[in-house]
């Protein structure tokens, strides 16, 4: 029986496209010489830095899908077990410092784009099926757990404000 409030990969899909537009959207009005500079959120991270920790999750959840594919936990629930959310959001910025903004833009484009396309493939009946087979929650809820943010699916929605308020600075 599917759970009541699983979304839809439909859903999930739109609900995750809705994110991208709305952080490019706002990336597009930040000035060049700034998309390095800290200031989002509680201001340690840069735009950049933003791009590269939506993308880490977006990885994180592919890598789910490739475990829960074999019948295994997803790796992130193992780091969960040893590691603080802050600790895995600032080992996944840490390791994409040393990129350029256009080369973290790059990856986190192929990310999503792999994402949808993962996402697209799962069959139906698979999306309500539990993830593995020791789980009890559906696939399609886990996965939203993973890409949580104001909701299922909604990480990027989670730092829109954060991200616009950074670039209301610039607006004159």
């Amino acid at each position: 029986m599917a759970e009541p409030d699983l979304v839809t990969r439909r859903g999930a899909i739109d609900i995750l496209e809705r994110g991208r537009v709305a952080i490019a959207g706002l990336l597009g009005r930040v000035p060049a010489a700034e998309l390095d500079h800290p200031g989002v959120g509680g201001g340690e991270w840069s735009p950049k830095d933003l791009v590269g920790h939506l993308a880490s999750w977006e990885e994180r959840a592919l890598e789910a899908l490739a475990a829960w594919g074999r019948g295994e936990p997803a790796p992130i629930d193992r780091e969960f077990r040893s590691r603080t959310l802050t600790a895995i959001n600032a080992e996944a910025v840490a390791a994409k410092a040393g990129l350029s903004y256009a080369e973290v833009r790059r990856e986190a484009r192929r990310t999503h784009a792999e994402l949808l396309r993962a996402i697209e493939a799962i069959p139906d009946g698979r999306w309500g099926s539990p993830a593995t087979p020791r789980g009890r929650r559906p696939l399609g809820h886990r996965l939203g757990q993973i890409l949580v943010g104001t909701g299922p699916f909604a990480h990027a929605q989670a730092h829109v404000e954060s991200l616009r308020a950074f670039v209301d600075r610039f607006d004159s």
